[in-house]
């Protein structure tokens, strides 16, 4: 037991992931079912035919079997992820739990990957402490929590890219000390750039800001050796890539090269509630994505962020260094950190593609952002250390403190988002406009319609004898949640309109719950902090 204590002491990280597992495993199964899940969740049930031996060699093989219900739409995803997490959901179903909650417990295992990422990843710059401040600040962000469950797409991408990242610097820096590094290192990397690749076509990016990293090794541009190993870790990435991504199998250059432009311009013309009023994707005003990220992370996040960045450079221009050599290494690493967040900025703000539900799409610009806001923190903390110095005051013991306790008041306001609007932690605004009370009607809240699960369920409590009930949006995602007395219906999809004694259910996307039905009766409402995100009506 002490030796285990001690373990943990060591390596707090440990903790960490420990007391989110643990959280994770009492709360998996009571969120909804998001928009996106259904039919993602289909095309991974469908993969297997395309890696049957058996369906191989039937003599009548079609690789579109493979894509799922939605196989038009999904056929171009990457399904890399779905491959490597679906065999941990059917275990979970094998021992009894639905669908829906097995794959929730899984992505948010995975995402915790993504934390232990950041931590170590953060290490390159920063200390322990600072480290692990970094990896809970990142954790205990309400946005990234629920996104933890709910979202099989965004967050494996994040994880997946960060390791593709970690592990390639870590390649190179093996590749300094040896040209002949060692084949476990160039696999993980390659492991890890090919596995966010076949997720979405921006894994190679990752591959870039390692190559750019390789090229700021002098010793590496002239070692023939060197850039055989770093040729054999592009070409296992593809082979990876290639691997885990039966869309590319029948013409991977084409078909690789059409799922890029498609991505890339992104068409859909989803509509989305912006400053009150109704916006189409890709025709959203230019503030949209910086007002998202500023608002939809904690208060703390960006004013650390920003001042990590300034901190963050001086620091590693000023420190006492082993030798010039590691300094430099330093910087520029530190510099390619920024080059990646400010890189995809540029990207968002020059191409202007079709945006949507948050930041969501773009949680893997968010590792520079903490890394500098754990820079911040830091700094911060040893200039405390050094005012008590000058003071006289010793300073060990009080430091640890004082940095305890400073970090302590950042998490608050994270901590207690997860708290109030648990299990819709995905709606989360910060105070800087009012919180998720005042964002609701103005902003986006529950875009994804997981508050279904509870509605419905509270109406299966509430009726007695069979009803019907209309859903305004996306039926197939409520009626799962359906008891024996309750018959789900879509709305304007049936073969006649709700009558007297019918329900109507409404969701907050777009305000529908407002303009559904407006006059009938409100029978159940849905919602966290004031924000409604679902309404049930009934029909007089």
């Amino acid at each position: 037991m002490t030796s285990a204590f001690k373990r943990l002491a060591e390596k707090p990280i440990l903790l960490l992931l420990a007391v989110n597992i643990l959280a994770g495993l009492l709360t998996f199964r009571h969120y909804g079912t998001a928009w996106d899940e259904p039919l993602f969740y289909s095309y991974g049930d469908a993969l297997g035919y395309a890696y049957s031996p058996k369906e191989w060699f039937s003599g009548h093989f079609d690789l579109y079997n493979s894509y799922g219900a939605s196989a038009d739409d999904h056929k171009n995803r990457g399904p890399a992820y779905l491959l490597l997490a679906r065999n941990f959901v059917y275990g979970l179903k094998a021992l009894g739990s639905d669908s829906a909650d097995a794959w929730h417990l899984v992505n948010f295992l995975f995402f915790q990957l993504g934390i232990y990422l950041l931590y170590r990843f953060g290490q390159r710059w920063m200390g322990k402490p600072a480290a692990f401040f970094t990896a809970v600040f990142f954790s205990l962000q309400p946005l990234l929590w629920g996104h933890a469950f709910i979202n099989p797409k965004d967050p494996p991408f994040f994880t997946f890219f960060l390791g593709a990242v970690c592990f390639g610097f870590e390649m190179v820096d093996a590749l300094a000390q040896n040209a002949k590094t060692k084949t476990r290192s160039m696999l993980l990397a390659a492991f890890f750039v090919g596995i966010a690749t076949s997720i979405r076509v921006l894994g190679p990016f990752a591959g870039l800001l390692v190559f750019l990293y390789f090229l700021s090794k002098p010793s590496l541009r002239r070692n023939h050796t060197a850039w055989r190993s770093f040729v054999l870790y592009g070409v296992a990435a593809v082979a990876i890539m290639l691997a885990t991504w039966p869309y590319l199998w029948e013409n991977p250059i084409g078909n690789f090269f059409a799922v890029l432009r498609f991505m890339s311009d992104n068409p859909t013309q989803l509509g989305l509630l912006f400053e009150g009023q109704i916006y189409r994707a890709n025709n959203l005003p230019m503030r949209y994505f910086p007002f998202m990220l500023a608002t939809t992370l904690t208060e703390p996040v960006v004013p650390l962020a920003v001042l990590g960045v300034v901190l963050g450079f001086w620091k590693m221009l000023r420190e006492r260094a082993p030798s010039l050599e590691v300094r430099k290494e330093r910087v520029v690493s530190l510099a390619l950190i920024f080059v990646w967040f400010i890189t995809l900025l540029a990207y968002i703000f020059l191409r202007r593609p079709s945006m949507y539900d948050g930041i969501r799409h773009f949680l893997f610009i968010l590792p520079p952002v903490f890394i500098f806001a754990g820079l911040a923190y830091e700094f911060l903390v040893q200039q405390a250390a050094a005012l008590l110095q000058r003071m006289k005051i010793p300073a060990g013991r009080a430091v640890f403190w004082l940095g305890a306790a400073g970090g302590v008041i950042l998490l608050v306001p994270g901590l207690y988002g997860i708290l109030k609007l648990h299990p819709y932690e995905y709606t989360y605004y910060n105070l800087y406009i009012g919180g998720t009370s005042r964002a609701f009607r103005t902003y986006e809240t529950d875009y994804w319609l997981t508050c279904y699960k509870d509605a419905v369920q509270a109406l299966n409590e509430r009726v007695t004898a069979p009803v019907r009930l209309f859903v305004k949006r996306e039926a197939y995602l409520a009626e799962p949640f359906a008891g024996e007395n309750v018959q789900v219906l879509p709305l304007g999809g049936a073969a006649e309109e709700p009558r007297s004694g019918d329900y109507v259910l409404a969701n907050s996307r777009t305000n529908d719950n407002l303009t559904t039905y407006p006059k009938a009766p409100i029978v159940l409402e849905i919602s966290r902090v004031g924000a409604k995100f679902c309404t049930i009506r009934q029909i007089p």
